[in-house]
């Protein structure tokens, strides 16, 4: 992934279901967040994972547990969209 790309976002931002998206998430807010649990992907953890093993997507370890922090989806979701729209190779 390239790591230059920046996001520049102001705000805040909600699920769908209206509550604040914080700015540090568990891996379900973040496949929610991604909307990977929409119905459109058959296994939204497996996806996540996939995005972290590819070097897509960076996690944060807290504990044991992983998060995500916003600001790195945000990256992650620029940098596919670019790459869907053929601004990266």
């Amino acid at each position: 992934m390239n790591k230059d790309v920046e996001v520049k976002f102001i705000g805040a931002s909600y699920f769908a279901d209206g509550t604040v998206v914080p700015d540090l998430l568990t891996e379900e807010e973040a496949i929610k967040f991604l909307r990977l649990d929409d119905g459109g992907t058959k296994h939204p953890k497996t996806t996540l994972e996939y995005y972290r093993v590819e070097d897509r997507l960076k996690a944060t370890k807290v504990g044991k547990k992983l998060r995500y922090l916003k600001s790195e989806l945000l990256k992650f979701l620029k940098y596919q969209t670019d790459f869907e729209n053929g601004d990266i190779s």
